[in-house]
């Protein structure tokens, strides 16, 4: 990649993402396939460039980015927080409006551990008296 260009890590469950921004025509790239390609699912595109539309610049920034780890929900997750972290590098201006529509926090819910005895993390067994 060649030119100047800004980087931001975002992570969210066991997803990792690392996003660089370049100023170009809009183009987006995850895992050199297009952002349509790689989130399917309705609304996780919409999601994943959020940052982007708060602040005005989808169609003036070029987006290329490593994800892996995870399932969808949780790379959705890790490649937004990881664009408004590129965003920050770029222009630390934009903190409050980030900061205020949220896209800075980590979500930082994980998978909790599952228990000896138990079917899952808390689901025990039924009981039985008799």
């Amino acid at each position: 990649m060649a030119g100047e260009y800004y980087e931001g890590i975002g992570r969210r469950k066991a997803s990792t993402a690392r996003v660089r921004i370049t100023s170009g025509s809009g183009d987006f790239i995850v895992n050199e396939r297009t952002l349509e390609d790689y989130f399917p699912r309705l609304g996780d595109s919409n999601k994943v460039i959020e940052p982007l539309e708060a602040v005005g610049q989808r169609d003036s920034l070029d987006v290329t980015v490593l994800v892996n780890g995870g399932g969808i929900t949780g790379q959705t997750g890790a490649v937004r927080l990881g664009i408004a972290r590129a965003l920050l590098n770029m222009n630390p201006e934009l903190k409050p409006l980030l900061r205020k529509s949220g896209y800075l926090t980590r979500d930082s819910r994980e998978k909790e551990r599952k228990k000896p005895g138990l079917k899952r993390a808390r689901k025990a067994p039924t009981y039985t008296k008799r």
